[in-house]
């Protein structure tokens, strides 16, 4: 079995910052890439942001410039720094990763952390 837990969200005002972070546990041989996704009330669960094993990076257009996505490949671990956070970035914040169990090639994901961005 593998684990995603994402921690860092919270209620900020627009402009402000936030950290996520997700950590995965468990069977873990190697992960491809970690990811965030999010889903506001209402809509569909959109891709944000992702990390390849490589160190390669990929963002939607409405946050480049804005997040950064890192990872501690020691710590099987995840980060996406927001800043000059918007009103419309306020969703819940998924984290997505492809991990290599045993054999096994797994997409797992996280229970999710609510940001929510207003004044």
């Amino acid at each position: 079995q593998v684990q995603l837990v994402e921690s860092g969200g919270g209620w900020v005002q627009p402009g402000g910052s936030l950290r996520l972070s997700c950590a995965a546990s468990g069977s873990i041989r190697s992960i491809d890439y970690m990811g965030w996704y999010r889903q506001a009330p209402g809509k569909q669960r959109e891709f944000v942001a992702v990390i390849f094993s490589g160190g390669n990076t990929d963002y939607v257009d409405s946050v480049k410039g804005r997040f950064t996505i890192s990872r501690d490949n020691a710590k099987n671990t995840v980060y996406l720094q927001m800043n000059s956070l918007k009103p419309e970035d306020t969703a819940a914040y998924y984290c997505n990763a492809e991990v290599l169990s045993g054999s096994r090639k797994l997409g797992v994901w996280g229970q999710g952390t609510q940001v929510t961005v207003s004044s």
